[in-house]
């Protein structure tokens, strides 16, 4: 039978990695628009962009059975992750420079962590916490980069990354929805309420201005959205945030070509140290023995997955299974099967 738990680990690694490099070009890319249009609208149109992008998907996609504290859930996530987040990172960028900007954006691997570790029971484990501290210590080499007026700008992003933490840690235990779903309602809903604030009281950009914001958007957005949630189901919130916070390093290089923005000796040795980090959470293991029961998911099932097997769950309506109860003893990772006491 097929390793599903290292297949599965794997491809969450890849997932949240190409989501950094999206997300991490989209904010350099996102500050030379900062001066075209108001914050309201700079989000309201990045998130349309990314409802845009999944949309095919989502119609293609099979109606799941959901209940209220999920349907709740999600509302949070698009309100907090969507509407509030985004907003305040526009501000960010409207004091601070794209570099910093970018490099602040690593205290989402903080809030992350401590949501889904204190309140959602995802194992995050010694080796990871050394290893989330490294990454963090690499973002904080570079946090005085810039010169007057950080300080405002750096409150904003940093509440921005509270924010998205919040909405990491819970998304990826939502499984009742799928990353595409997640996105798509995300984007369209803060996005039009975002976008209806700005056309109030900000200045309507121009036809290019929308058209460039909606194209950023749907790929610095909706894909890295999308690709991020799948990939941190699969590892875990505090796991695949590890690897997203490769994003400001991505996005404070890409910076020099795109605004002008020249890479110092210090982002070369914060980018090193925060790699190293990356690699001390990627290969740690964590194994026991554990029970599985009493949990219901609405994810697809995967034949050649031990949890999946046919007479250790019970398929519901709806498209859902539950797990029945079962002991065994392998490695994981805290995916949606393993959010199990330690």
């Amino acid at each position: 039978m097929i390793d599903r738990v290292s297949v599965n680990a794997r491809r969450g690694w890849l997932f949240c990695g190409f989501a950094a490099i999206f997300f991490g070009l989209a904010t350099p890319a996102t500050k030379l628009l900062v001066g075209d249009a108001g914050p309201f609208i700079l989000a309201g149109l990045l998130y349309l962009g990314a409802a845009i992008a999944v949309a095919p998907l989502r119609v293609r996609e099979q109606r799941r059975t959901t209940n209220r504290k999920q349907r709740t859930l999600l509302f949070f996530t698009v309100l907090v992750g969507g509407g509030i987040a985004p907003v305040l990172l526009m501000m960010g960028l409207e004091r601070t420079s794209a570099s910093t900007v970018s490099l602040l954006l690593n205290f989402e691997l903080i809030a992350t962590a401590c949501v889904g570790g204190l309140f959602l029971r995802e194992q995050i484990g010694r080796r990871a916490w050394f290893g989330i501290s490294i990454v963090c210590a690499g973002g904080l080499v570079l946090t005085g980069i810039a010169g007057a007026g950080i300080e405002i700008g750096a409150l904003f992003v940093i509440a921005a990354c509270v924010c998205w933490g919040v909405d990491n840690a819970i998304t990826a235990s939502l499984d009742a929805y799928s990353p595409v779903s997640v996105t798509f309602a995300k984007g369209l809903f803060a996005g039009t309420a975002n976008l209806a604030i700005g056309l109030l009281f900000e200045n309507a950009p121009s036809f290019k201005t929308i058209i460039v914001v909606l194209l950023i958007g749907s790929i610095g957005y909706g894909l890295s959205i999308t690709l991020w949630i799948s990939g941190a189901r699969l590892v875990g919130a505090a796991r695949g945030q590890v690897i997203f916070a490769l994003a400001p390093f991505i996005g404070a290089l890409a910076a020099w070509p795109l605004v002008g923005e020249q890479p110092t000796r210090r982002i070369a040795i914060a980018f090193g140290i925060s790699l190293a980090g990356v690699v001390v959470v990627t290969t740690a293991k964590h194994g026991h023995e554990h029970m599985h029961g009493g949990i219901e998911h609405v994810h697809p099932i995967q034949a050649d997955d031990i949890h999946h097997r046919a007479d250790l769950i019970e398929v519901l309506d709806g498209g859902g299974h539950r797990h029945l109860s079962f002991s065994h003893d392998h490695e994981h990772l805290p995916d949606i099967h393993h959010r199990h006491t330690h």
